[in-house]
C-alpha cells in the first residue's frame, strides 16, 4: 500500500464551518483526505496561531505586530486549541471506518522561528537558543497531536506535512528584523538540516512532507533531512531545479506538484493542468511509468483566499488531473 494518494489538498480552505470543510476534504479525496485549516475564523486559526497552540510548555499570544511567545496559556492559546478540537471532531465524523493515508499539516520549525516574536519583539530566529527550544516544544506537540489523530481515525496511516514557506529566506538571511531595516543573519545549513531531522523524527513510523509555495525550495537539503516528499508550487520551478529534482525522484522522494491555482480562475482541462509535469519528466529523462508512483497532484498553495465554490472545483480538478497523469503518462 502506498503512503500517499494520487491527489490531495494543501491545507487551508475558505469559510468558517468545520463540518463543511471536513466534508469537502474527505469527499474530494476519498483515498487521501486531509485535516482542513480555516484561517478566516481569525487569530488562532491562522497557520502560525494554530501551530503555536500545539506547542508544549511554550505559549504565544497575539500582539499588534504578530504572535509573541509568553509565559502562560492565554485566551489566544485556548481559542487555537478549541478550533483545532472542532476540526478534529468534524474530521472524525467524516472518516468513520476510513483506512488509508490521511494528511495533517503544521508549520515547520524554521518558519515558526521566523514568525514568532520573543519578549523583546525580535523574531525567535535571532536567538539560536530560542530556536532550539521552539523546535523541541514543536516536536513534542506534534507527537501528541499525531497520537490524538491516530486515536480518532485508527485505520489511517498518518502523513505529516510541515509548512516551511520561510525556509529559503532563513537559509539566505532574508528574514527581516522587527524594525524592517535589517535582516537576520542566515542560519547555517547544517543547523537547519539537523533541526528538521529532529522534528521529522517524531513521525518515525510515517512519512513527512515539507510544503513551501516560495521559489527555490531546497529540495536536496529536505531530502537529506529525511523528508519523504516535497510539496511546492509547480509554476515556480525553473530549469535550474532540474538536477536536484531528478536526483530526488531517483532517490524515492515523492513530488507533491501544485499545479492548480490557489485563487479563483478559469481552469483548463485536467490533462492541460499536468502537461508541465509530463514535460518535466521528459526533460529529466525519467520513465513515464514512474509518474503516478512519484507524483501527487495538489493546488499550488492553500485555498483560504478562494471562493468556496472555486475551492471545491479546484480539489475535484486535482483528482481528475491526477487520473489523467496515471492514464496517459506519456
Amino acid at each position: 500500500m502506498s503512503d500517499f494518494g494520487p491527489a490531495t489538498g494543501v491545507g487551508s480552505l475558505p469559510g468558517t464551518d468545520a463540518r463543511e470543510a471536513a466534508k469537502t476534504a474527505t469527499g474530494s479525496f476519498e483515498d487521501f483526505p486531509f485535516l482542513p485549516e480555516l484561517p478566516a475564523r481569525g487569530p488562532g486559526a491562522d497557520m502560525i496561531g494554530r501551530t503555536a497552540g500545539l506547542l508544549v510548555e511554550l505559549y504565544a499570544r497575539v500582539e499588534p505586530s504578530g504572535w509573541r511567545i509568553g509565559d502562560r496559556p492565554g485566551r489566544d492559546t485556548r481559542r487555537a486549541r478549541s478550533w483545532l478540537g472542532e476540526d478534529l471532531d468534524a474530521l472524525e465524523e467524516f472518516t468513520q471506518e476510513y483506512t488509508g493515508p490521511l494528511k495533517v499539516q503544521a508549520v515547520g520549525p524554521w518558519t515558526l522561528a521566523a514568525a514568532l516574536e520573543l519578549r523583546n519583539g525580535e523574531s525567535a530566529l535571532s536567538d539560536p537558543g530560542a530556536c532550539r527550544d521552539l523546535a523541541a516544544s514543536l516536536a513534542e506537540g506534534l507527537r501528541l497531536h499525531l497520537a490524538e489523530m491516530q486515536r480518532r481515525v485508527p485505520g489511517a496511516r498518518l502523513v505529516l506535512q510541515l509548512d516551511e514557506p520561510s525556509l529559503t529566506a532563513v537559509l539566505r538571511g532574508q528574514v527581516k528584523s522587527a524594525s524592517g531595516y535589517r535582516t537576520h543573519r542566515a542560519v547555517d545549513r547544517q543547523v537547519v538540516e539537523s533541526t528538521l531531522r529532529d522534528v521529522f523524527g517524531v513521525h518515525a513510523d510515517g512519512p513527512v512532507v515539507v510544503h513551501s509555495c516560495a521559489p527555490d525550495v531546497p529540495f536536496a537539503l529536505l531530502r537529506r533531512a529525511g523528508a519523504a516528499a516535497v510539496s511546492f508550487d509547480f509554476s515556480l520551478l525553473t530549469e535550474r531545479d532540474d538536477d536536484v529534482l531528478g536526483e530526488a525522484v531517483e532517490a524515492g522522494t515523492r513530488l507533491f506538484a501544485g499545479v492548480v491555482p490557489g485563487t479563483d480562475t478559469a481552469l483548463s482541462d485536467p490533462a492541460g493542468s499536468v502537461m508541465g509535469v509530463r514535460t518535466l519528466w521528459r526533460r529529466l529523462g525519467l520513465r513515464p511509468g514512474l509518474l503516478a508512483e512519484s507524483v501527487t497532484i495538489t493546488p499550488a498553495c492553500g485555498l483560504a483566499g478562494a471562493s468556496p465554490a472555486y475551492a471545491r472545483e479546484a480539489l475535484a480538478h486535482c483528482v481528475r488531473a491526477a487520473r489523467s497523469l496515471a492514464d496517459n503518462p506519456e
